[in-house]
């Protein structure tokens, strides 16, 4: 702790969780992403969660209409985007009552006291005004007439009274810059690149800022400020980075390992479609997009791309993946590259179209008619999709199958700092077109059909190739030759053989992390839930108690060690966002009497939560005393 002889108190911590919460209007996405840029700038560890109305324009001051943007930052290495704010600001009573139950005692709450009229009230079913009441009586309550300071530092650029409250984000994110002592020259820069046209717009919002950071500095309101200084990362360069963004920059990179052209057919679909949007900008990579008129023709035409010598890729959520089932089939029947890229969302039918599950698992193991098998592939984190869709794309192109990637939806729009990879290091995978007949019999044809003795991947011919004509299609064909076949022997032999072909994939062992090495409790999860497991197990770890923890990038085919190392452990708990799908698959596979604890409220997992649910299995009398279980909860926190 310091003390700044000319202003507030400056504290010094090692880590902040901070919510921006109100109207779907109101900015709170592009004003935690500032933030957050910010934040990244600065050098700390991030971790975000935006969470958004699946509404394009929900009612406005309503609850279902409530926007909000946490950040988690810290000077050390974190996993998840933290479970409760330190710090909320709540724009509107909607906001307000929406999160004020996360908010901890003795938490900081910011309030834009303009909206909080009888109308806005009574809206969201409050009887009186809770900023005058005793009921915020345990939080540390600053109200704050933002639309008003807003409006008064614009008055002088002519913008009307609407246009300038529309401005109030950037008023609360320099306040919170200020109390945070974050940069400021970068979110300058931001707006005026992004009102490039609109410099009066530009402007106004940059006074707005300046004038929320000018308020916390003359203001007595706030009588301290908080330092989090940078947290030590390996050497290398960084950039803040969202799961949708790594995976579009993990398909270019995978044009380039491969050497081929990247062909992305899709249909915009929430929450994939920011991928589409980024493929779109990188044409000078050899990437071509083509938004197609439905889920069919994207698949259809990324298939096409692939017979034609792409790599053709298609993105998606649930929704799309059970529309595009049937191409995907053919695709296995093919024996084709295809990448699949599904960024998971609540479901089933429309579901929640913003909020995150893992509820596609066994749809893309099973999900398509007869056996039709294909490599399944999860990334644990927002950076990790770039390496997901790099590996994803080399196993598609050495083995020729469609493969799927599982991002959800807390992956694709949570960003954390991205260690960009050296190219160089990037493993080439040669395509190995096929360029002369290769029938085993001399006879000059072409067999289309006649696989490689190790990868049993069969010959990728490019259409035209003189001397390699041959037929490909749904029909079940001849080993080898690839003509039309309805033998029941051959058809026996080509259905095991691509069962062979997926799961002889050299795929790395599972890695177990149980520092003690006595621990009787696994933890294993896939997908986004790494963060939480290990945040959770991290916290009954520092109460003294073992527990490892194992997760799984590679779902189809499954780590060859993962049998043995279930086997290890007395108790196996499979922590899901689904109803159990991973604990039926390894209680199907392995005969291990898997335990779920299972979750499917949009939302991801909390560390405290997971913390509690592992302590059952390590210590059952832990959760007996509330009174000592909240004590420990603090200190395994801290």
């Amino acid at each position: 702790m310091t003390t700044n002889q000319a202003g507030p108190e400056v504290r010094a911590k090692d880590r902040v969780v901070i919510r921006f919460a109100g109207d779907s209007g109101d900015g709170m996405q592009l004003t935690g992403d500032r933030f957050t840029s910010e934040t990244a700038t600065f050098g700390n560890d991030l971790s975000t969660l935006p969470n958004y109305p699946a509404e394009i324009r929900a009612p406005a001051g309503t609850l279902p209409g409530v926007s909000s943007f946490q950040l988690h930052f810290a000077n050390y290495d974190i996993l998840t985007p933290g479970d409760r704010p330190d710090v909320l600001v709540a724009m509107n009573p909607a906001a307000l009552k929406a999160n004020i139950g996360d908010l901890p005692h003795g938490g900081v709450l910011i309030v834009n006291t303009d909206e909080f009229t009888r109308r806005n009230l009574t809206k969201v079913g409050y009887s009186g005004n809770p900023l005058e009441d005793d009921s915020l009586e345990d939080y540390q309550v600053h109200p704050v007439a933002m639309a008003t300071l807003t409006r008064g530092a614009l008055e002088e650029t002519g913008l009307s009274k609407k246009d300038a409250e529309r401005a109030k984000n950037m008023f609360a994110l320099g306040l919170l810059s200020w109390m945070y002592h974050r940069p400021h020259e970068g979110t300058e820069r931001f707006l005026r690149e992004k009102f490039a046209k609109k410099p009066d717009i530009a402007e106004a919002n940059i006074l707005a800022f300046r004038a929320g950071h000018a308020y916390g500095e003359t203001t007595e309101a706030f009588a301290v400020t908080y330092e989090v200084a940078p947290a030590r990362l390996a050497p290398g360069t960084y950039r803040q980075i969202t799961g949708n963004t790594a995976m579009a920059y993990g398909i270019v990179a995978a044009g380039r390992t491969t050497g081929l052209p990247v062909f992305l057919g899709t249909y915009p679909i929430t929450p994939a479609s920011d991928i589409l949007h980024e493929l779109s900008r990188h044409k000078a990579f050899g990437v071509t997009t083509f938004q197609a008129e439905d889920e069919i023709a994207g698949v259809g035409a990324a298939l096409g791309a692939s017979f034609g010598g792409s790599l053709g890729v298609t993105t998606t959520s649930g929704p799309g993946i059970a529309l595009k089932s049937e191409t995907i089939g053919l695709a296995v029947a093919l024996e084709l590259p295809l990448l699949v890229i599904d960024v998971q969302r609540g479901g089933p039918s429309t579901g929640l179209p913003t909020k995150t599950e893992q509820a596609d698992l066994l749809q893309a193991m099973f999900g398509r008619n007869g056996e039709a098998p294909l490599p399944i592939i999860a990334p644990r984190s927002p950076g990790d999709c770039f390496h997901a869709a790099v590996e994803a794309a080399a196993i598609a192109v050495q083995y020729r199958t469609p493969v799927i990637v599982l991002s959800d939806g807390a992956l694709a729009n949570g960003s954390e700092p991205w260690k960009v990879p050296d190219a160089s290091t990037l493993e080439s995978v040669d395509p190995q077109f096929a360029t002369e007949p290769n029938a085993p019999d001399g006879s000059g044809e072409f067999w289309p059909y006649l696989r490689d003795t190790e990868t049993l991947a069969r010959p990728w011919a490019i259409p035209g190739t003189p001397g390699l004509e041959h037929r490909v299609g749904g029909l079940e064909k001849a080993d080898g030759r690839g003509s039309i076949s309805y033998d029941p022997d051959n058809h026996d032999r080509m259905v095991r053989l691509r069962q062979a072909k997926i799961d002889g994939i050299d795929v790395p062992d599972v890695e177990v992390h149980d520092p003690d090495g006595n621990a009787e409790l696994l933890v294993i999860g896939w997908g986004s839930t790494y963060g939480p497991i290990e945040a959770g197990a991290r916290r009954v770890r520092a109460l003294g108690h073992a527990v490892a923890t194992a997760h799984l990038r590679h779902l189809n085919p499954m780590p060859a060690n993962l049998g043995v190392i279930l086997s290890r452990y007395r108790t196996v708990l499979v922590p899901e966002m689904n109803l159990g799908q991973l604990a039926l698959l390894l209680r199907g596979r392995y005969l291990v009497d898997a335990k779920s604890y299972t979750k499917v409220s949009g939302l991801p997992f909390k560390a405290e939560e997971l913390q509690d649910v592992f302590l059952e299995y390590v210590d059952p009398d832990f959760l007996s005393s509330p009174e000592q279980a909240d004590t420990a909860r603090q200190e395994a926190h801290a």
